[in-house]
């Protein structure tokens, strides 16, 4: 009995391998089944500069551009997927020692939309609100915000294109025509077109390039990682694909008695209460065959709290037969070798790492590090068959420059009282098994680091199968080079090998990964599928030739 259920695995394996592996060899692309990959780092290019100005507030894609009461800074979020959050804003925010608070209700918040340009068949009506941030310090001025709305629009139907107006009929106030498709319902056939990925843009020079670049990729959704001057800066590409946030160190915006994060919270409409988090700071969602995981690093992430509980139970909820792949995302990156921000969120990566490993997340998307980075599979500092892809794309265009120090250089380790976190305790450590063995810091880059490279840009995802989906990381200065990338790969699923584990370690450095039987069985099969490369490489030359 147990050779015929090995027979089956082998056989489902089999087949994976040789859809995979032809997918892989037409396009001659490097997949993880190649890997796990010898470091590469690409140099910073001193012919660029390291960063740029803000722009100034009256530049053309920052100044606003309607009168007071019609909608500006609109944006889309995923709710379900038969739902979508619908956000805007109307009325002039106010700085200064004296601001006055505009009255929510003064203008409504509707929401047009149907299936023909023109033709209105459904209407939404929600909520709307304000915000004031008081500053009681030395050359701050108070804020006061215009009036948010949200709405909530229901019964979409998928793969569907939809052409909407928001704002208040009765004024009248109501803005132009915009068009948004929805995405596929969750199934393991049925995947959003692409994806980007975007951390820490900011509002500079290079952030125009990286949204630029974004809207010539034709991304369905946005993953992101000066408010008001933001939301125009965005709209022309989040008015049509829907952005799912996260919150980062810069949205903390410490106010009097200990106020925090008062705009990420009242701006973006999130799928908190949808997802059962009941917490902006992390929520999940489906997009076609994927489960997203948003994770909060600024709030309570220990294993006795209220994100881990919920996160316990949605990854346990996850249907992988409905949902194969399993991507997480939130702002600073566990798996780091740059100076900055290294280990800095050390204490995150030791409560929460074994339950995404024990529940096989196949990807993880971070910023914050101000530069690119793509580890090789690992957990626990230990290169891994089964553990996820960590991604850091924390590139988009910050103010704060290009980091090009990389912590395993000469000179360039950080002392244990460096990067300290701005939330949660400090929990530096030396590395107690591997080549760093008793060292703070690697004296070369680390095995688990594949490639990294300081360079502005933004990653797109594609997923092409339940087991097979293409990562393509986009430089600025490639913008108007075709078919130019700084870093692709196909990330492969083994979802019969990596089967969801009952693991329930501490996540320290030396509690291991996989089981030596596992090891053995993945290098067994490493082996079959390089052969079965081979034979696919053969078949194909014999039908061209």
């Amino acid at each position: 009995m147990n050779h015929l259920k090995l027979w089956l695995l082998t056989n489902t394996f089999f087949i994976t391998i040789i859809a995979t592996q032809t997918l892989l060899t037409q396009n001659q692309i490097p997949t993880t089944l190649d890997g796990p990959f010898k470091p590469v780092t690409r140099r910073f290019d001193p012919s660029f500069r390291r960063g740029s100005d803000d722009l100034p507030m009256n530049h053309p894609r920052l100044k606003k551009n309607v009168t007071s009461n019609f909608p500006e800074q609109i944006s889309l979020a995923i709710s379900s997927p038969t739902s979508m959050w619908v956000s805007w804003v109307t009325g002039e925010a106010q700085i200064g020692s004296n601001v006055i608070p505009l009255d929510p209700a003064s203008v409504a918040s509707e929401v047009w939309y149907g299936k023909e340009s023109g033709k209105y068949t459904s209407r939404g009506k929600g909520d709307s609100t304000i915000y004031t941030q008081l500053y009681p310090f030395e050359g701050l001025l108070n804020y006061t915000s215009g009036i948010i709305h949200h709405v909530r629009i229901d019964g979409l139907e998928p793969e569907t294109k939809y052409f909407y107006k928001c704002g208040d009929s009765s004024i009248p106030a109501m803005s132009e025509e915009h068009v948004f498709e929805t995405l596929p319902l969750p199934g393991p056939n049925a995947y959003p077109r692409r994806i980007a990925i975007i951390g820490d843009l900011g509002l500079t020079s290079n952030s125009s390039t990286t949204i630029d670049h974004v809207i010539a990729n034709d991304p369905s959704m946005i993953l992101m990682p000066r408010w008001d001057g933001w939301g125009r800066f965005m709209e022309p590409l989040i008015s049509s694909s829907p952005m799912m946030v996260i919150e980062g160190n810069h949205e903390i915006e410490p106010q009097v008695s200990g106020i925090t994060f008062k705009s990420y919270l009242s701006r973006y409409a999130v799928p908190s209460e949808e997802s059962g988090s009941n917490s902006n700071f992390y929520y999940s969602f489906d997009a076609g065959g994927i489960h997203f995981v948003m994770l909060g690093a600024y709030v309570d992430y220990n294993s006795t709290g209220a994100q881990y509980s919920w996160l316990k139970k949605d990854l346990y909820q996850v249907d992988r037969a409905k949902t194969p792949w399993l991507v997480a995302s939130w702002h600073p990156p566990w798996y780091n070798s740059y100076s900055s921000h290294y280990q800095e969120f050390e204490c995150m990566r030791q409560e929460m790492e074994a339950l995404l490993y024990q529940y096989r997340v196949d990807i993880v998307f971070s910023g914050h590090v101000h530069a690119y980075e793509r580890m090789n599979r690992v957990f626990n500092y230990t290169l891994d068959p089964c553990g996820p892809v960590y991604i850091t794309v924390g590139d988009g265009g910050n103010i704060e420059k290009i980091d090009v120090d990389h912590a395993d250089e000469p000179g360039n380790c950080p002392s244990a009282g460096d990067n300290m976190p701005e939330f949660g305790g400090v929990c530096h450590i030396n590395f107690s098994s591997g080549p760093a063995e008793g060292k703070f810091c690697w004296d070369k880059q680390p095995e688990w680091s594949a490639f990294r490279e300081s360079s502005f840009g933004h990653g797109i995802l594609e997923v092409v199968n339940s087991t097979c989906a293409l990562w393509t990381w986009h430089r600025n200065q490639d913008i108007y080079k075709d078919d130019s990338h700084g870093d692709q790969i196909y990330v492969v699923r083994l979802p019969e090998l990596c089967i969801a584990s009952t693991l329930e370690g501490s996540g320290r450095p030396g509690d291991g990964g996989v089981t030596n039987a596992a090891a053995d069985l993945l290098a067994r099969w490493a082996w079959f599928a390089a052969w079965i490369e081979m034979l696919t490489i053969a078949v194909i030359w014999t039908s061209v030739h």
